[in-house]
C-alpha cells in the first residue's frame, strides 16, 4: 500500500522496478495448467487481475488452461487459509492478493496472513476514487467532507474489507478533518460486485474503491465520481482529495503469490512466467485499458517490499486506532 499524510505518514515504499530483468515473450508454453485462486468474490480488483493474467497468458500461449476458484470474505482472510491448506507445495498454483490483504490480516488478527504465502510478483498499482450514487444529495467532494466533519457516523461509506486500503483512506480523511477515525460508519464488502450494488441502491451514502472497479458504473452514469486519491489528477474532470483540502494520498497494489512449501525452482518458474507476461505488448495494452499503473516487481525484491509494506501498514492502522 502507498499512503501519505503530510508530517504524519511517509510513503517510502515505492520501490522502482528499474534494473529488473526484462524477459522477452517466449513462444513456448510455460504451464499446461495453472490454478488461479481469488480470495474475493467475482467483479472486484483481484478477480479482474486474475482474469487479465489469464487473457494475456493464454493469448500468448504461455499457459494452456486456467482453473479459477473464488472464495471471498474478510479481505482475503476467509480464502487464504483454504489456499494455504489445499495448494501447499503445488508449483502450478497462484493466488491474487495485495495491499488490502496486508491490512485485513492485521485488523482481523488472523492466524494465517499474507506472510504465509510466497511472493511472486507485484503487478499493478491503482489510485482510489470516492463515489456517490447518481441520485445522491452530495454534488461535490466538499459537501461530503463537510458532512463527515459534522457527523461521521451519519455518512455510511462502503468499500472493501475492514482494514484494507479503502478503510484506511476513510480513516485518514477523518483524521485530516479533525475527527477520530473510529467514528467512521464504514461498511465492508467482500467484493466489488456487492459494493457496487449497495452504492447504486443507496444503501450507503458514498463509496471508496480502486478506480477500475467503479469505472463502468461511473461511465454509465449510475455513480458520480467526486474525488480521486492520487497525488495528481488522473482524470481532468475529477479533483483529488489533496486539492480539495484534505492532504491524503493513497493507492492500492495488487500481485500474485505462490503456495507455501514450493521449491526454489518452482518459485522461479512462476516468477519467470509473470516476467514474461509483463514483457508482452498485450499486457501493456491491458494496463492501459483497465486504467492500472504498472508496478511490476518480482521475486526477492518483491518479498523485501512486502516486508516493508507490512511494517508500514501496521504503523498506520495503529495510528488510526484500527489495530493494537
Amino acid at each position: 500500500m502507498s499512503f501519505r499524510r503530510r508530517n504524519v505518514l511517509t510513503a517510502a515504499l515505492g520501490l522502482s522496478a528499474g534494473g529488473m530483468l526484462s524477459w522477452p515473450a517466449a513462444a513456448q508454453q510455460r504451464f499446461a495448467n495453472l490454478f488461479m485462486f481469488i480470495p474475493a468474490g467475482p467483479g472486484g480488483g483481484w478477480d479482474g487481475l486474475g482474469r487479465a493474467i489469464e487473457q494475456v497468458a493464454r493469448g500468448a500461449g504461455l499457459v494452456g488452461n486456467f482453473q479459477f476458484e473464488n472464495v471471498g470474505g474478510a479481505g482475503g482472510m476467509v480464502g487464504l487459509p483454504r489456499f494455504v491448506a489445499q495448494r501447499r507445495g503445488r508449483g502450478d498454483a497462484l493466488m491474487v492478493g495485495g495491499s488490502v490483504m496486508v491490512g485485513a490480516g492485521i485488523t482481523n488478527k488472523s492466524p494465517i496472513t499474507i506472510k504465509d504465502v510466497v511472493p511472486i510478483a507485484r503487478m499493478t498499482e491503482e489510485i482510489g476514487v470516492v463515489v456517490v450514487p447518481a441520485a445522491s444529495e452530495f454534488q461535490n467532494i466538499g459537501q461530503v467532507l463537510q458532512a463527515l466533519r459534522s457527523n461521521p457516523g451519519a455518512v455510511a461509506v462502503g468499500g472493501g474489507s475492514a482494514g484494507g486500503t479503502d478503510h484506511i483512506t476513510l480513516g485518514l480523511v477523518l483524521k485530516a478533518l479533525g475527527r477520530n477515525p473510529r467514528e467512521a460508519s464504514y461498511v465492508a464488502f467482500a467484493g466489488g460486485g456487492p459494493a457496487q450494488a449497495a452504492i447504486i441502491g443507496g444503501q450507503v451514502k458514498a463509496g471508496i474503491s480502486g478506480y477500475s472497479e467503479f469505472a463502468e458504473q461511473i461511465k454509465a452514469g449510475r455513480m458520480r465520481a467526486l474525488a480521486t486519491t492520487g497525488e495528481r489528477r488522473s482524470d481532468p474532470n475529477i479533483p483529488t482529495l489533496k486539492e480539495s483540502g484534505v492532504d491524503v494520498v493513497t493507492s492500492n497494489w495488487r500481485g500474485v503469490f505462490g503456495a507455501p512449501g514450493i521449491s526454489a525452482q518452482q518459485r522461479q518458474a512462476l516468477v519467470d512466467l509473470m516476467t514474461a507476461i509483463h514483457a508482452l505488448p498485450a499486457w501493456k495494452q491491458m494496463l492501459e485499458t483497465r486504467g492500472w499503473d504498472d508496478a511490476f516487481l518480482a521475486g526477492q525484491p518483491f518479498a523485501e517490499y512486502l516486508t516493508r509494506d507490512i511494517t508500514a501498514t501496521e504503523g498506520v492502522l495503529r495510528d488510526l486506532g484500527l489495530a493494537t
